[in-house]
């Protein structure tokens, strides 16, 4: 397969110092999903992602991995795609993680389950260039044409006179060829690395200790820092008094800042709910907390106004509105109800839904409701930082540093080229860390003390300033005829304060009378990403209503959405349908086949959901026993369709991890809020999935295909809410439409 490909790829070709081959390049990523030929929504701004491949004259091969890594072991899968066009040996792969540099990077970040999507054909192209260029410095020596030539695990060979060489010796002649406008790309069936299990980079490091994360950094002469955030939203800082405070042992000083300033144009990751803060500075981590817990009571606090900023939405320009108040939930659960009684702004309309309502002979309704969650990471929020009159040094955790960057430069008064952030590993996050205010927090702090300092946040600061999942709500209706036929159905959603609505997805396309509404409710509880965050409250809402449906209407659930399906392929309604029914019948057939669906074990509840989000597919039938009154997840069979696999062990983990979340979130996760306090600050209280309430068993089974790789790190989260909620109705007789399930 031959790919044309821009001289502007390669920003440079140089020799290294005593000998080697460095490639810098940048890989321009298209914003359109091939295979549907359909724009995906994403910013302009975020199309190209850059990189390096260093090659030593011994022939080791070091390949940078650009975005941060989280868990979801992109840096593992990425350098993998480049060594496969490369032809390296895996096993003389060095992988590091490259620093940021928004000259060469220019998506370095990860969210939204698109690091391997966006990046793929040209981390292929990469490496493919690098190879022709190794390839090229070999025909030139040994005078015999490139066709003539191959190259495998790190060597090149010359197949007629039996002359070969590694990588290592032609390094530096290759840094001298001339970048290929055009680049061979390999067929599928010719990958070796590409779809073989390859262990963590990270691994040996991480069991044996060795500094990774954002807590683990440390300097020389470095300073501790927390803050004093106030103890509820629609509250800013009024006074303090640290009289008591500043004399406590190894205190270094106790003062308050502003995140932002008042004339500042907000980034779309400086979301933030508490701006006023107050510092303490001291000498470790021990003093450090006795005196914030010493100072607390010391703190006066006033009520804040309506707030309303603007914002820089990846180039186009939005207002936020956050009202003053003290928020509490059962206020939210009041106006969530109230707004869905009410005609809600209309997202789709597919023929005449409210007629088919009124001559409907049955109506089934229902609603379901989820409430705000936390992250809970295991790192709670942490930042070095080092800044002077004309530098800033950064290391930590975070996933967008190149949007943090921007705003670091602003408040600090630094130029961009003057900033450094180091990425440590995250420790935890799927999207906590876009919001990275904490970081603008730790260089005014070290600004202010021209110091070095690490700022860190406690658990209970971390649970109780955002960023969460907005609390939603969602009804269904759906219009059966005297023969339970559906003839229509609509959807009406909203949430405090975001909507979750995703109009064209399934089932929007199967039904010739379709509508879906929404609305929101402005608050001042901050929210933001979260785990496929809107997508796993609509499809437990989606799939739960669903199955009930299915149920009244006297059909199997599977086959039930396999008939919905089927209209969609073969008779779609609109022309907005964002999902391929084909692949979303796929995972649905591959996991009832998997699963023995229709077979009858005793004591065994199933339930099963299927949903697409992250222009991926997954579908899911879990397995449940009730132990002494008590819901246990026996085991959960998995289908997926996410493209090409890149490393299936990893693949897997990542599903078994995004089960595992689920089952939890959906059957404890919860917080609240009584006058605009969360009624939850530490684990004490916020209560997470536990080992022995893990599904004993978690079987997963990819579609085979070749289309290109897809998300994978979200689109497992979202379907095992509703296979919960339809197994435990199953066990118990009683549907589940509030969440968390063990409340009720």
């Amino acid at each position: 397969m031959k790919t044309q490909m821009d001289r502007r790829l390669f920003l440079k070709s140089s020799t290294l110092a005593g000998g080697g081959m460095l490639l810098g390049f940048s890989w321009i990523v298209s914003c359109k999903d091939k295979t549907k030929g359909l724009e995906s929504g994403l910013p302009e701004n975020w199309v190209e992602v850059n990189g390096y491949i260093k090659i030593a004259e011994n022939g080791m091969v070091t390949i940078m991995s650009p975005n941060p890594e989280g868990g979801q072991n992109v840096k593992t899968s990425m350098p993998m795609i480049v060594a496969e066009e490369l032809d390296a040996d895996w096993e003389q792969v060095i992988v590091e993680q490259a620093p940021l540099d928004t000259d060469k990077y220019t998506r370095q970040f990860i969210g939204g389950s698109q690091a391997i999507r966006q990046s793929w054909e040209h981390l292929r192209q990469a490496g493919a260039s690098a190879k022709y260029m190794l390839m090229q410095a070999a025909s030139e020596l040994w005078e015999v044409p490139i066709d003539e030539i191959t190259a495998q695990k790190g060597e090149v060979f010359h197949p007629e006179s039996g002359k070969k060489a590694g990588y290592g010796e032609l390094a530096t002649a290759a840094s001298q060829v001339a970048v290929p406008e055009t680049v061979s790309l390999k067929e599928i069936e010719e990958f070796a690395i590409i779809g073989t299990s390859k262990k963590n980079v990270d691994t040996p490091k991480i069991v044996t200790g060795k500094p990774l994360f954002g807590m683990d950094y440390q300097k020389e002469g470095m300073l501790v820092a927390m803050i004093v955030h106030p103890p509820a939203f629609g509250l800013k800082l009024k006074s303090f008094d640290a009289t008591t405070v500043k004399g406590m042992p190894g205190i270094k000083a106790i003062f308050s800042i502003k995140t932002y300033a008042e004339d500042y144009k907000w980034q779309f990751f400086d979301t933030n709910s508490f701006t006023d803060l107050v510092v303490v500075v001291g000498d470790s981590t021990w003093p450090v907390m006795n005196a914030k817990k010493a100072l607390e009571p010391n703190v006066e606090w006033e009520a804040s106004s309506d707030l309303t900023i603007t914002r820089d939405r990846f180039g186009t320009e939005q207002t936020l509105f956050f009202p003053a108040g003290l928020e509490n939930t059962s206020d939210h659960d009041r106006k969530k109800k109230e707004m869905s009684k009410q005609k809600g702004e209309v997202q789709r309309k597919d023929g005449d839904p409210e007629r088919a309502l009124r001559s409907a002979s049955q109506i089934l309704e229902r609603s379901y409701t989820a409430p705000f969650l936390a992250h809970n990471c295991m790192e709670p929020m942490n930042f070095f930082a080092d800044v002077t009159e004309e530098r800033a040094n950064f290391a930590g955790p975070l996933q967008k540093p190149e949007f943090t960057e921007k705003t670091l430069s602003a408040r600090l008064g630094i130029p961009l080229e003057n900033i450094d952030i180091k990425m440590t590993r995250l420790g935890g996050g799927y999207g906590r860390r876009s919001y990275a205010h904490w970081l603008v927090e730790a260089g005014i702090i070290s600004q202010r003390m021209k110091a070095p300092i690490k700022l860190m946040y406690t658990r209970e600061d971390d649970m109780t300033s955002g960023i969460y999942r907005p609390t939603y709500r969602a009804t269904y209706k759906a219009a059966l005829d005297a023969n339970k036929n559906l003839t229509g159905l609509s959807v009406n959603a909203g949430g405090i304060p975001e909507s979750p609505l995703y109009a064209n997805r399934f089932p929007a396309g199967t039904l010739d009378h379709y509508s879906a509404e929404s609305w929101v409710v402005p608050s001042n509880i901050t929210v933001g990403s979260f785990r496929a965050p809107s997508s796993n409250f609509m499809a437990c809402a989606e799939q739960s209503f669903l199955d009930e449906l299915a149920e009244e209407m006297g059909k199997d659930p599977i086959e039930f959405r396999l008939e919905l399906l089927r209209r969609a392929e073969n008779d779609p309604v609109g022309e907005n349908n964002d999902y391929d029914p084909s692949r979303y019948k796929g995972v649905l057939e591959l996991v009832r086949d998997k699963s023995n669906w229709g077979e009858e074990k005793p004591g065994v509840y199933r339930g099963v959901a299927a949903y697409f989000c992250h222009n991926t597919y997954a579908a899911q039938v879990l397995d449940l026993v009730m132990n002494d009154g008590q819901p246990q997840v026996q085991k959960v069979y998995c289908a997926v369709d996410c493209g090409i696999i890149i490393n299936p062990d990893a693949a897997t983990n990542l599903l078994e991890g995004a089960i595992v979340d689920g089952i939890g979130n959906a059957l404890f996760g919860s917080l609240a809020f009584k006058d605009g306090k969360p009624n939850k600050q530490n684990f004490d209280r916020y209560r997470m999935i536990r080992m022995k309430e893990a599904p004993k068993e978690i079987e997963v089974h990819f579609v085979q295909n070749q289309i290109d790789p897809t998300g994978l790190g979200e689109p497992a989260f979202p379907p095992v809410f509703p296979a919960l909620a339809n197994a435990m109705y199953r066990a118990t007789g009683k549907r589940l439409y509030d969440q968390p399930f063990i409340a009720q």
